[in-house]
C-alpha cells in the first residue's frame, strides 16, 4: 500500500510542479466560471443612457419615469456625443436624448421629439417599446393640457395640473402573469451555480486525460521498468498509476469546489453528495486517462487527442450548454457520456435539494463507467509493462 501511495503522490507532485498547470489547472477554470456567470448568470438589466439638454421640469419627469422601470439600469450622460459613443461601444444598450425647453415646446403646442438611439444588432426594438411607453405616460397629460388650455382659455400649467390629477385617478390596467409548467432552473439558482458544475466536470476529466502524457513519459524514460526491477509487482505499479490519475483529478475538482464556494458562494448542495459525485467521476477520468496512457506511445499525440476527446464529450454531455435545453433525442445521446450523469447528480443536489439517496442512480452509472475503464486500462497497462 505504501508503494501505491508513493506512486500516486509523485503524480500529484508532478501536476503541481508543472508551470503550465498554474494557468490551465488553477487560473483558467475559475476565470471561465467568472466569465460565464457574469455574462449569462443571474438577472440582467439592460443599460439605458439618458441625456437632458437642460434641467427642464418636463425633461426631469421623463427621466424619472424611465428610471422607474425596474427592468432598466439608467445612466445619465453630460452630452449627446458621450451618449452616442456609449451606445456605439455597447456600454449601454440604448440611449434617450431629451431636447432643451421641452416644457416651453409643449406649452406652445409644438411637437416634442425625444431621440432614441440603439445599435441595430442589439435589444433596441424591445427597449424602444419600454422607453416609448414611459415617455407616453408623461406626455399624455401634456397633450390633454394643451387641448384643455385652448378650449377653456386657462393657463397651460393649470390645465396640466388638472390633466395629471385626472390621469392619476383613472383606473389602470392590471396585468397578471402566470407561469405554466415547471421552470427549467429555479429562481434561487445563483448566477455562478450552473457554470461552476459544468466547468468542474469539464476540467476534472480534461486534467485526468492530460495525465496520460505523464504516464507515457514514465514508460518512455524507463521509470516503470526500473520499478519492476525492484521488489515491486506489476499490480502495484498499475494500482499506483491508477491512484495517481484519480488523485490528480480529485485535486482539480476539490480546488474548483473550494475556490468557487469561497469567491462566488456557489451552492454545491449536500456536501457528502457532491464529494461522492466527484470521487466517482474522478475515477472515471482516472480510468480514461490511464487507458490512453497505456494505448498511446507518444505523449504529444496523447495530449492532443485527450484535449479533443475531453472537449467533445464535454460538449455532448452538457458542459457547454445545459442538458435541459437539449432536444429529447440529444438528451438520450448525452447520457451515453459520464459527464451528463455527473451533471444530473449535481443538478439533483443543487436545484432540487436532493440528498445522497436521490443521486444513487447517477453514482451507480458513474461507478460502472469507472470500473469498466479501470479494468481495461489496468489490463492494457499490465501488457505494456510486461512486454519483452
Amino acid at each position: 500500500m505504501s508503494k501505491i501511495l508513493a506512486i500516486a503522490s509523485s503524480n500529484v507532485r508532478r501536476l503541481l510542479r508543472e508551470r503550465s498547470n498554474i494557468f490551465f489547472v488553477f487560473i483558467f477554470p475559475i476565470a471561465l466560471i467568472l466569465l460565464i456567470g457574469a455574462q449569462f448568470g443571474g438577472d440582467f438589466a439592460p443599460g439605458v443612457g439618458v441625456f437632458r439638454a437642460d434641467d427642464d421640469p418636463l425633461a426631469d419627469a421623463i427621466t424619472e419615469e424611465i428610471q422607474s422601470e425596474n427592468s432598466l439600469a439608467v445612466t445619465g450622460f453630460e452630452s449627446s456625443d458621450e451618449l452616442t459613443e456609449a451606445v456605439e461601444r455597447g456600454t449601454v444598450q440604448a440611449g434617450v436624448a431629451i431636447p432643451a425647453g421641452v416644457s416651453g415646446l409643449a406649452e406652445a403646442g409644438t411637437q416634442v421629439e425625444v431621440e432614441f438611439l440603439a445599435r441595430p444588432d442589439g435589444a433596441g426594438p424591445q427597449l424602444q417599446s419600454i422607453v416609448s411607453a414611459a415617455v407616453a405616460r408623461v406626455m399624455t397629460p401634456v397633450a390633454a393640457a394643451q387641448f384643455g388650455a385652448e378650449k377653456t382659455e386657462s393657463s397651460f400649467d393649470e390645465a396640466l395640473t388638472v390633466a395629471r390629477s385626472q390621469t392619476a385617478m383613472a383606473p389602470g390596467l392590471e396585468v397578471e402573469t402566470t407561469a405554466v409548467g415547471d421552470a427549467l432552473f429555479p429562481s434561487t439558482l445563483g448566477r455562478f451555480d450552473l457554470g461552476a458544475a459544468q466547468q468542474l466536470v469539464l476540467f476534472t476529466f480534461l486534467t485526468a486525460l492530460a495525465g496520460s502524457a505523464a504516464l507515457i513519459l514514465t514508460r518512455k524514460l524507463g521509470v516503470s521498468r526500473r520499478m519492476l526491477s525492484t521488489p515491486t509487482s506489476t499490480g502495484t505499479i498499475v494500482s499506483g498509476e491508477g491512484a495517481g490519475r484519480w488523485a490528480v483529478a480529485m485535486v482539480q475538482g476539490l480546488y474548483i469546489i473550494a475556490v468557487t464556494y469561497l469567491l462566488f458562494r456557489v451552492d454545491w448542495g449536500d456536501p457528502l453528495g457532491a464529494l461522492l459525485i466527484l470521487v466517482a467521476f474522478s475515477a472515471v477520468g482516472a480510468g480514461a486517462g490511464m487507458l490512453m496512457g497505456a494505448v498511446f506511445s507518444n505523449d504529444q499525440q496523447a495530449g492532443g487527442i485527450g484535449v479533443v476527446v475531453s472537449l467533445g464529450l464535454a460538449a455532448l454531455g452538457g458542459c457547454m450548454l445545459p442538458i435541459e435545453l437539449f432536444s429529447p433525442t440529444m438528451t438520450r445521446v448525452a447520457h451515453l457520456t459520464p459527464h451528463a450523469w455527473a451533471l444530473d447528480g449535481f443538478a439533483e443536489l443543487v436545484r432540487r435539494d436532493g440528498t445522497v439517496a436521490d443521486i444513487l442512480p447517477e453514482l451507480g452509472v458513474l461507478t460502472v463507467y469507472a470500473a469498466v475503464l479501470l479494468v481495461l486500462a489496468g489490463w492494457r497497462l499490465r501488457q505494456v509493462l510486461t512486454r519483452p
